[in-house]
């Protein structure tokens, strides 16, 4: 889908106009301005995707020292690189020369990263190790010319990036939800899979469709009939009393059903904060499976499934939902104005075995199928926002409280005055 704007004339002062429109009609969806409009986007990347942590992958991934993979935002890319003394970097992968990308593969094993173009070599913490011929420049600094490098925190096992050197840290998040998170063992778990599907649609319609489960009951059957977040909280209460009851028995895990809510406009810094709630499955299922019997084993410190799962988030773009026996890490990015990555891991424990633990094809049957399906509902979505007829109608005040408080975020974010976007 082509980029569109909605008027000839979208300049800063339209934008300023169309933001205190929107923060003046609060419950509303965005207006499709916000859709449409490209310096819009411009203004997103600035001030709201490049400041804000986002889970880049699991340590697993690169177990090995000259392990790396590639993560790609709109038209960055960056290089996760595991270097000799096992630390883990997060190298901007443009060149210092002329500023070719590094690395071109979207993964692989590597002693050095050499440049392909001139040659410069690269350590894999990103200092420059050799730059062929500049002796014959006088006075070259050698050591001024390293790889970029943008913010990396690793928190039990996922990986997190900042681009922005002044943000604050993950940490103080994280250790929020440290009990229900720490049961899991993340850290010792591994990536038995990984998929990326990418929607022709702007991010934000991405991550307000995960958001909110008002579209579960009609648009994901099979998820719907084992989650009871799909329903009223009413609705759901005695079974949501009952796995309080049970759970920490069950899990052995004291303090697993912990409820914290600092995302979005309840963060204590805009591109940070965490979230952590444990809600009931519907009877007969123990997690998230085509008949609702266990997957694989069990994860970190669980005893035995207590017919619930865990949900977390990271910032304003990673999620993770963790079942007794696997994890879901979820993260959205944006590739394009229309063009948005979904990409999904499946966690399991690092010692099981596929084919004899568990079986692949069985443990990401829910979450394919029901990522699939929201590519078709988001592509939807996005056909109808850029009509020319789209009004933006009331978000639903229980089911939707999340993407009430994305938008006001998002508000806030794009309403700061200090600095200027790099927008033409």
């Amino acid at each position: 889908m082509q980029s569109i704007s909605l008027s000839s004339d979208d300049s800063r002062q339209q934008l300023s106009d169309m933001l205190s429109w929107q923060a003046r009609h609060t419950g509303l969806g965005l207006a499709a301005y916000f859709y449409q409009s490209n310096r819009v986007y411009q203004h997103e990347l600035e001030r709201l995707i490049f400041n804000s942590w986002i889970c880049a992958g699991h340590v697993s991934q690169i177990p090995k020292a000259g392990d790396y993979f590639l993560f790609d935002i709109d038209s960055e890319s960056i290089i996760i690189a595991r270097d000799a003394q096992q630390q883990v970097h997060a190298l901007l992968n443009n060149c210092r020369h002329r500023g070719s990308r590094v690395c071109t593969e979207p993964s692989g094993h590597r002693k050095s990263l050499v440049c392909p173009y001139h040659g410069w070599v690269y350590e894999l913490d990103g200092r420059l190790k050799s730059a062929r011929q500049m002796d014959m420049l006088s006075q070259f600094d050698q050591q001024s010319f390293g790889l970029k490098k943008a913010q990396l925190e690793i928190h039990h096992g996922l990986i997190f990036i900042n681009c922005d050197p002044s943000a604050p840290s993950l940490a103080s998040d994280v250790a929020a939800i440290q009990t229900p998170l720490a049961a899991h063992e993340l850290d010792n778990c591994k990536v038995a899979a990984v998929r990326n599907y990418s929607v022709d649609a702007n991010w934000k319609l991405a991550v307000e469709n995960y958001l909110e489960c008002y579209h579960c009951a009609t648009a994901h059957r099979s998820y719907a009939k084992m989650h009871t977040i799909k329903d009223l909280e009413v609705n759901v209460a005695e079974e949501q009393a009952k796995l309080e009851a049970r759970c920490e028995a069950r899990t052995g895990v004291p303090g697993i059903a912990q409820l914290h809510y600092k995302v979005y406009c309840h963060s204590n810094h805009p591109g940070g904060g965490t979230e952590c709630s444990r809600y009931a499955l519907y009877p007969g299922f123990v997690t998230g499976s085509k008949d609702g019997q266990a997957l694989a084993p069990l994860l970190g410190k669980l005893k035995d499934y207590d017919g619930g799962l865990a949900d977390f988030q990271f910032g304003p773009l990673s999620f993770l939902i963790v079942y007794p026996d696997h994890g879901v890490l979820y993260r959205f990015v944006p590739r394009g104005q229309n063009l948005t990555d979904m990409t999904l891991w499946w966690l399991v424990r690092g010692e099981a075995e596929e084919g004899k633990d568990y079986e692949l094809g069985k443990l990401t049957w829910l979450w394919e199928k029901t990522t699939q399906e929201d590519k078709t509902i988001i592509t939807h979505n996005s056909e109808g926002v850029n009509s020319r007829f789209y009004q933006p109608g009331p978000y639903h005040p229980e089911f939707e409280y999340a993407c009430l408080d994305f938008v006001a975020w998002y508000l806030n974010q794009m309403q700061t005055t200090a600095g200027e976007p790099h927008v033409q």
